[in-house]
């Protein structure tokens, strides 16, 4: 199985520094057998059918974007036979926040009746909080801010389907592109790719946030995107002291993988600032520094599962004795909790007493998660996506 998804990874995502990739992917140069045709779904040839695309107009661009009214659905790709999808392109008429949380992506698998990739559009394509900006990554990328780039591969046996869903009170334009392979040949070993978006505003104090809920099956975490909005009483001190928690094939209440920190678990220390890099970044900071946006690509580190996975992370903050005391002041009917069993709170005497020192307070922010793996099955456990208003809530306040 590691073999197999490793290989399917390497032929889809920049996995390896620029200067050895293509001495080592001998797909580049490497021609399949001719069964294996490629195919691009557009709404210039939606069925991605041979010497259709571009016709109207006499063939001059006269059919390149589709309108999408209010609560409508549009089917981006129906494909009926095996195959990958390589890439997938599109641009919005409209990039607020409203579209990107508002539009919802959804991919199904080998004819299964419920989806196995369900997100906002924004977010399943590395845009945190409804906010569009330039980054780029191993699997995802916007050149210019105004684009959603994904080139993870997502192999299927005999059916694939993407659908796009405004579930927004905006009229708004789609171009598209989805580019695949037909006809590929896959084996009983072959993985199916999933994406989940989920949200808790706020979080529960000393209750970990949930990035991927409890799966069963064996397979592959492949990452998630993160974004948080802050506590209003809590952006003057630092916030990311969480540490992300796998826990794999069993655990209960302790997991086998921990990290050390939020800043950490994307690969800086010492907080956070932004930098788009392959496998992890921060490619969205605020400007108040009151929202981020966040990722994590397990590449070149496998997290594999053979029974069943779960990703949490800490909300988790570390303040100077000083900023929790301003803290403190400001908002006189708040308690905060240290670290530990859940019954210590900090006072103002023992701050007062080491205003130089620091530590550790429970958090209760607004926490969101896209996670992306790939399973056994082309079908998970996990409920529909979160209803448009509890995606939207709040996002117009983000400076």
């Amino acid at each position: 199985m590691a073999i197999m998804v490793s290989m399917a990874l390497f032929q889809g995502c920049a996995l390896l520094p620029k200067q050895s990739a293509v001495k080592a992917d001998n797909n580049l140069y490497s021609m399949p057998d001719t069964s294996v045709k490629t195919r691009w779904f557009t709404h210039e040839n939606i069925n991605g059918l041979p010497g259709e695309g571009g016709k109207t107009r006499f063939g001059r661009k006269g059919d390149p974007w589709v309108r999408m009214p209010e609560r409508t659905s549009l089917v981006v790709a129906d494909i009926k036979q095996s195959g990958t999808i390589r890439r997938i392109w599109m641009t919005l008429s409209d990039r607020n926040y409203v579209a990107l949380r508002g539009m919802k992506i959804e991919m199904y698998w080998d004819g299964a009746n419920k989806p196995a990739v369900r997100a906002p559009l924004g977010d399943f394509f590395c845009h945190s909080l409804g906010q569009m900006v330039t980054f780029e990554n191993a699997c995802f990328s916007s050149p210019q801010g105004t684009s959603f780039n994904c080139i993870v591969p997502m192999p299927f046996k005999t059916s694939a389907k993407i659908v796009l869903v405004n579930e927004s009170d905006a009229n708004i334009g789609v171009y598209y592109e989805v580019d695949a392979t037909l006809g590929d040949r896959h084996d009983e070993q072959t993985l199916y790719f999933h994406s989940y978006w989920r949200r808790e505003d706020p979080t529960t104090v000393r209750k970990d946030f949930t990035i991927l809920p409890k799966i069963e099956g064996k397979g592959r975490f492949l990452g998630c995107n993160l974004g948080i909005i802050q506590d209003t009483c809590c952006t003057n001190f630092w916030w990311g002291e969480g540490e992300v928690k796998v826990y794999l094939d069993g655990d209960n209440e302790y997991p086998t993988l921990c990290g050390t920190g939020t800043e950490d678990y994307i690969g800086s220390g010492y907080g956070q600032s932004l930098f788009s890099h392959q496998y992890q970044g921060d490619q969205f900071v605020s400007e108040r520094k009151n929202a981020y946006g966040f990722y994590r690509l397990h590449i070149p580190d496998p997290i594999y599962f053979h029974k069943n996975i779960k990703v949490t992370i800490q909300d988790i903050g570390g303040p100077g004795n000083s900023e929790l005391l301003e803290t403190m002041n400001k908002y006189p009917g708040r308690a905060f909790m240290n670290t530990g069993d859940g019954t210590q709170y900090y006072t103002r005497k023992e701050l007062q007493a080491n205003v130089k020192s620091s530590g550790y307070v429970e958090r209760t922010d607004d926490f969101c998660a896209t996670a992306y793996w790939y399973m056994d099955k082309p079908e998970d456990s996990l409920p529909p996506l979160a209803n448009v208003n509890e995606r939207l809530k709040g996002l117009s306040s983000i400076k």
